[in-house]
């Protein structure tokens, strides 16, 4: 992933974005294939150096593990489309068919090191500290109740190593330019203006905004 130096997020943000958006995508790369495993998971930040999953023992990414533990988990989101018109300021004589449209939003890669879980006490433990986060007030029966049932499922425990992060929302701009669109995505209302709208407004500084 290119990360130009006015995109790059610090560890900090990175993980404050993946705790919020807990659903990614996986990656093993295996050995000498000609593709990678990618498999689309819910997944639990449980610290800021282990991230724990559950997922069925038939999907093909435990091949690729046990090939090579080496993994990618890359979340991305809070995406909007920015019209090119919106890069250029009518007030300051700017021609905004001249504007490059662009999609502004956050993507973050983790680099992990993955270890299969396969003992029931050790799958429960991970799908019991996935639920309390997600469904605390389910009213659902502990995950061991379950017993041998948990054996269709194998956990994983991925140990974060790197972490690459990316926040595009107009770094490249000057101030004026970047509160400009601020002003259009906050007034747009669109699929996405909100949540791009409040990484815009803290890289700004206007985190405090309404």
């Amino acid at each position: 992933m290119l990360v130009h130096p006015w995109d790059a997020g610090s560890r900090a943000e990175a993980l404050d974005f993946v705790r919020n958006n807990e659903f990614g995508h996986l990656v093993a790369a295996g050995a000498g294939r000609a593709v990678p495993v990618v498999v689309a998971t819910q997944f639990l930040l449980a610290d800021e150096h282990t991230v724990l999953l559950h997922l069925a023992r038939p999907n093909p990414v435990w091949a690729a593990i046990a090939e090579n533990p080496a993994v990618l988990l890359v979340v991305s989101g809070d995406w909007v489309f920015i019209p090119g018109s919106w890069k250029k300021i009518p007030s300051l004589g700017e021609d905004g068919s001249y504007g490059i449209p662009t999609t502004f939003y956050a993507s973050v890669q983790l680099t992990c090191e993955a270890t299969p879980v396969d003992d029931v006490a050790g799958i429960a433990d991970i799908l019991r500290r996935q639920i309390e986060r997600l469904d605390p007030n389910g009213g659902l029966v502990d995950p061991a109740a379950h017993g041998q049932r948990l054996k269709g499922t194998r956990g994983l425990c991925l140990a974060v190593g790197e972490i690459r992060a990316k926040f595009k929302y107009g770094g490249n701009l000057d101030e004026t330019h970047r509160r400009h669109i601020a002003e259009l995505l906050a007034r747009s209302g669109g699929a996405g203006a909100g949540p791009a709208l409040e990484h815009l407004r803290r890289r700004i500084g206007d985190a405090g905004s309404g």
